[in-house]
């Protein structure tokens, strides 16, 4: 029997059964061995303007990372909890399929098969805010689509919002081979531009293979030497300078730091960020970068991408949710191309 829509925010979200598996975090910490595990746990209970998933799949990608250590401290002061992980597990995309929803929920029913984000994807059920939530591309397996929302979302608005991307420009894309690189990609091919992406030995094959006119292996040669130069630069992996990624910038270039990381406690590489934001007003380059936004528009946009061709999510190793350890492991090892799925 199909749940009802909930008339009160507090009863139980779902007609059957009220545990689920999860995986669970108690505390903050660097290795997940240490601080995730798999438990059974009630499931969620959805307010007016939330809705309930049965989780089909969910994804890891960096942030997933930064959520569960707690680190660089200032994602902390984000929302995710001071002293203590504020919620149960740290997956944050998700696709699956509508179980209920809360009284004041519009455009979404239960039956409805959704991808979006949320706080505690990395279990069988997941309570999500209606507005994080679009329809999956029909194109798009569970699993395909579970890999799209943070990492999509973010190499949109990167390409789109704060690149600024149109055709016939030359656009550099560093750090091309992970989750958001390989979407930025694709992104901006579908712009119309001429892509250079940067990436490892090992995952030049796969970059080609997803789009892009040139590749350069970073390992082999220097993509600031400032022979060639780019009108936008999308600097998502390593931690170049400044200076050196000014170099390779047309004169009105624009320049968006999307990643890069120290690895230090306080900032974690955002001082390099920080530093190009003020110096931006100084020069002729547009320097800076941004904080994503998770929202259902933006995710409809990438579902019609993804439905027209244009855009398709490359997975690079999918695991049960019991294994949920060894895909972060996996991540940390930097040998990740693509995206990692959770299957649920």
């Amino acid at each position: 029997m199909r749940p009802k829509q909930l008339d009160n925010p507090t009863e139980p979200a779902t007609t059957e059964g009220r545990t689920m598996t999860s995986i669970v975090q108690d505390r903050y910490g660097p290795a997940p061995e240490d601080v995730l595990r798999l438990a059974e746990v009630d499931k969620p209970t959805i307010g007016r303007d939330e809705v309930l998933v049965r989780v089909r799949a969910a994804s890891v990608d960096r942030g997933t990372w930064h959520v569960m250590a707690g680190l660089p401290y200032p994602i902390r002061l984000a929302g995710f909890g001071v002293r203590r992980p504020k919620y149960a597990n740290p997956g944050r995309s998700l696709a699956g399929t509508v179980e209920a929803v809360g009284a004041d929920v519009t455009g979404v029913k239960p039956g409805d098969d959704v991808f979006g984000t949320c706080n505690g994807s990395f279990a069988e059920y997941a309570r999500a805010r209606a507005d994080k939530l679009a329809p999956k591309p029909a194109n798009l397996t569970f699993g395909q689509a579970a890999a799209v929302p943070v990492s999509g979302l973010t190499a949109l608005q990167a390409v789109r919002d704060q690149g600024r991307v149109r055709a016939g420009q030359h656009v550099l894309i560093v750090g091309a081979s992970g989750g958001v690189g390989t979407f930025a990609v694709q992104l901006a091919k579908a712009y119309g531009a001429e892509v250079t992406a940067v990436c490892g030995t090992s995952k030049v094959d796969m970059v080609r293979a997803i789009g892009a006119d040139h590749v350069i292996d970073y390992t082999r040669a220097d993509f600031t030497d400032g022979r060639q130069r780019y009108d936008v630069i999308l600097d998502i992996g390593g931690n170049s300078r400044l200076s050196r990624l000014r170099r390779a910038l047309t004169p009105t270039g624009r320049l968006v730091i999307v990643g890069g990381e120290t690895g230090g406690r306080l900032l974690g590489g955002v001082d390099r960020q920080l530093r190009a934001t003020l110096l931006s007003p100084f020069v002729g380059q547009k320097l800076g970068t941004f904080v994503a936004s998770e929202n259902a528009k933006d995710l409809a946009a990438l579902g019609a991408l993804i439905e027209s061709g244009q855009v398709s999510p490359a997975i690079d190793r999918t695991y049960p949710l019991s294994e949920v350890v060894a895909a972060i492991r996996h991540l940390l090892d930097g040998k990740t191309a693509g995206k990692l799925v959770i299957t649920i």
